[in-house]
């Protein structure tokens, strides 16, 4: 198995990974109902896509005391 000559400095190490970090998440507004969704993805709060509903939205359950 080949083994390298010398030791890669800690720059060098850094540098190779320049693409290895984690990149931002891009966050458009519904146009239905307002709320931060990923592009080209269904809504999950009001369940459309494209100005058609698509799925039913999760209702939120609220436990009692």
């Amino acid at each position: 198995m080949a083994n390298p000559k010398k030791k890669k400095t800690h720059s060098k190490t850094h540098t190779g990974r320049a693409h290895l970090a984690l990149k931002k998440v891009t966050l458009k507004k519904c146009p239905k109902c307002g709320e931060m969704r990923k592009p080209h993805t269904v809504c999950a709060f009001c369940g459309t896509y494209k100005d058609k509903e698509v799925i039913k939205p999760k209702t939120k359950i609220v436990k009692k005391k």
